[in-house]
């Protein structure tokens, strides 16, 4: 009798839906909140009274590295890994989304109640705002809760789709949570053109609330298929975190090859992500209303593409040569936007030409990780990839900032000299590239073969 109640709760399609449903909405707040405070950088670094916050760029690149503080230099990510090996999905689900919750909620109070006029020292930066230091602290304390969440979202969809449409309840996910940072983008300025700053803000903070209740809701649904039996595996001891592998995975050279080339692709797109709604406003002459929704063109455009292209590399493979022709293109499109061109046209082009690249690569960069590790050290490997990543999404943004200041002269600000910088990072991403394809070659690791071929399946992580 137990046996049938198993099969009919977790091999019901409706149950299953419901789920990747509900915890992806989950994941989903949490990219519009990592994203909401981007496009209003304009707005914050409006003097005082003229409706701003009077903030300026180095201060509003410290905020946005800040997500990754904690998760860098607390080894977050490493010990979120554990908490959820150790204490299963429920567990670590609701401690995300509290985490998140919480680092929210201190954004929103730094912005909406907070003078922005005091300031303090902080090291390596100078005299930043009082107010900058909270809220970087309130985003910090969200990044942690953001990046468990990922994790335990992919080991739930994991749990519940074993054996069934993983694949395709995968890109689902991925998507939604593409929907989430492009709300924020277009999102954000609109809400506070008619409202207030702060609004979008509180706005983040509900969605957040409402995505730890849907998640309770799921855990109810995971205590009953507990009671049938079903252990909270997610794939069984090969998945979990172990320190042992950790030798092992280090010396791996096309995994290290795999990190730089994440690292340097992400460092190169989410960073610019935060500023370009004011390079809109300040380069090409974009209203501040319409500004946040040309670099939503990425998210939405990455919705439709990343299933295709993810599709075209199960059937097709050249996982490697996608890869190149990924960073070519970002780095091509960032290398325009260094250019002393001025035409808005060019500008939303260049956007959807870059919605292309921020859907090839990491349609094949996430399922080559296994062709590459072995099964019994991706926990570990995740771990690395992802530790490493939050170090340049934590320093790139702080760097830019600091040169926009230093490049601002009597209110206009000379965006050349930082897109040049990011150009360089785009340029060492197509060397890695370039040199992954060549370890493949050596060691026949299967990167240019189609996954069907390989016949190694594994969910995306990330």
């Amino acid at each position: 009798m137990t046996q049938t109640v198993q099969r009919t709760l977790r091999d019901s399609a409706a149950a299953r839906w419901t789920v990747l449903m509900i915890v992806a909405f989950t994941m989903m707040t949490g990219y519009l909140v990592a994203k909401e405070m981007s496009p209003l950088q304009f707005l914050l670094e409006t003097p005082v009274g003229q409706g701003g916050m009077g903030w300026s760029s180095s201060e509003f690149g410290l905020f946005a590295g800040a997500r990754g503080f904690f998760n860098v230099f607390l080894l977050m990510l490493f010990v979120g890994g554990i908490i959820l090996d150790k204490t299963g999905v429920r567990f670590a689900g609701v401690l995300s989304c509290v985490l998140m919750l919480l680092g929210s909620g201190a954004i929103y109070y730094a912005i909406a109640f907070t003078s922005p006029e005091p300031t303090m020292n902080v090291l390596h930066v100078g005299m930043v705002k009082r107010q900058v230091v909270l809220a970087a602290l309130g985003f910090a304390f969200f990044g942690i809760g953001y990046e468990l969440c990922g994790i335990t979202v992919s080991k739930v969809i994991v749990k519940w789709f074993t054996g069934k449409e993983m694949a395709l309840a995968m890109g689902i996910q991925v998507a939604l949570a593409r929907l989430g940072t492009a709300l924020a983008l277009a999102g954000s300025p609109a809400i506070t053109q008619r409202t207030s700053l702060p609004m979008p803000i509180l706005l983040g903070v509900l969605s957040v609330g409402i995505g730890l209740i849907a998640y309770l809701f799921y855990c109810q649904m995971d205590r009953r298929i507990e009671r049938e039996g079903i252990a909270d595996e997610a794939g069984g001891d090969d998945e979990q975190f172990h320190l042992r592998d950790l030798k092992a995975t280090l010396g791996n050279g096309g995994f290290w090859l795999i990190t730089l080339l994440c690292m340097l692709y992400y460092s190169a797109l989410y960073p610019f992500l935060d500023f370009a709604t004011k390079l809109m406003i300040e380069k090409y002459g974009v209203s501040p209303e319409l500004a946040g929704t040309i670099p939503a063109i990425l998210p939405f455009t990455s919705i439709v593409l990343t299933p295709l292209f993810g599709g075209m590399y199960d059937r097709m493979g050249r996982g490697a040569t996608i890869m190149i022709a990924g960073t070519v293109m970002l780095t091509v499109v960032l290398m325009v936007f260094a250019l002393p061109l001025h035409s808005s046209a060019l500008a939303v082009a260049m956007m959807f030409v870059l919605g292309i690249a921020f859907s090839l690569l990491p349609s094949v960069l996430w399922p080559a990780v296994p062709k590459i590790v072995p099964t019994s050290q991706l926990g570990t490997a995740y771990s690395v990839i992802y530790y490493i990543q939050n170090i340049g999404l934590m320093v790139v943004p702080v760097l830019i900032g600091t040169i926009l200041d230093r490049n601002t002269h009597d209110g206009h600000i000379d965006y050349s000299p930082a897109m040049w910088v990011f150009t360089v990072i785009g340029i060492a991403a197509i060397i890695i590239s370039v040199m992954l394809l060549g370890y493949d070659r050596r060691h026949h690791i299967g990167l240019e073969q189609s996954n069907l071929q390989h016949n190694e399946e594994r969910p995306e992580i990330g």
